[in-house]
């Protein structure tokens, strides 16, 4: 490899440059929002730029608790923060391409719950990017130390939004620790 490549993918293989899909498609998510790309999404390389689909996942996760949830941003007694995040990326998206974002609850802890994304291109539903926030629930006011998930957010995700144990893929649930 010349000195001035980073890396090199063989376009021509198309399972060169996907990661394994463990959520197959949009309909995988019970809870889906489009987020519409704008023109200066696109950076100097020619594709919507990596924070971008932060910002798709962010809204996404938002929306839900908002018009699932009913909660109220400004005003409610805890928030939830985001302590970890990720992204996988897997192929690009230009402007003007339509994400759908895709949107589960992985775990539930005594005060996290682990959210997992998909993010597919809307006009061909190909896998764009998969993606992980942990939020912890934290008190509004004061010190904002975490406290425990209410419990009627509690049966609300573990209701509509929890992945079935029974679909969940056996070596990721060993491996993946629950946060609290």
């Amino acid at each position: 490899m010349p000195d001035n490549d980073v890396a090199t993918i063989d376009r021509t293989d198309p399972e060169a440059h996907q990661q394994p899909d463990p959520f197959g498609t949009v309909e995988a998510f019970p809870h889906r929002r489009a987020f519409d790309t704008r023109w200066n999404d696109n950076d100097v390389f020619g594709h919507v730029n990596n924070t971008i689909y932060y910002a798709a996942m962010d809204t996404a996760i938002t929306s839900w608790f908002v018009s699932e949830y009913h909660l109220d941003p400004t005003g409610s007694e805890w928030i939830a923060v985001i302590v970890a995040s990720s992204c996988r990326f897997v192929k690009s998206a230009v402007f003007p391409d339509v994400i759908e974002v895709g949107v589960r609850a992985e775990r539930i802890g005594r005060s996290s719950i682990v959210w997992r994304f998909g993010l597919f291109r809307q006009s061909d539903g190909a896998l764009l990017a998969t993606g992980e926030f942990v939020h912890v629930v934290v008190a509004r006011d004061g010190d904002r130390r975490p406290v425990p998930v209410p419990d009627d957010l509690r049966a609300l995700v573990e209701r509509t939004m929890l992945r079935p144990e029974a679909d969940a893929p056996s070596a990721h649930r060993a491996s993946s620790p629950n946060p609290s």
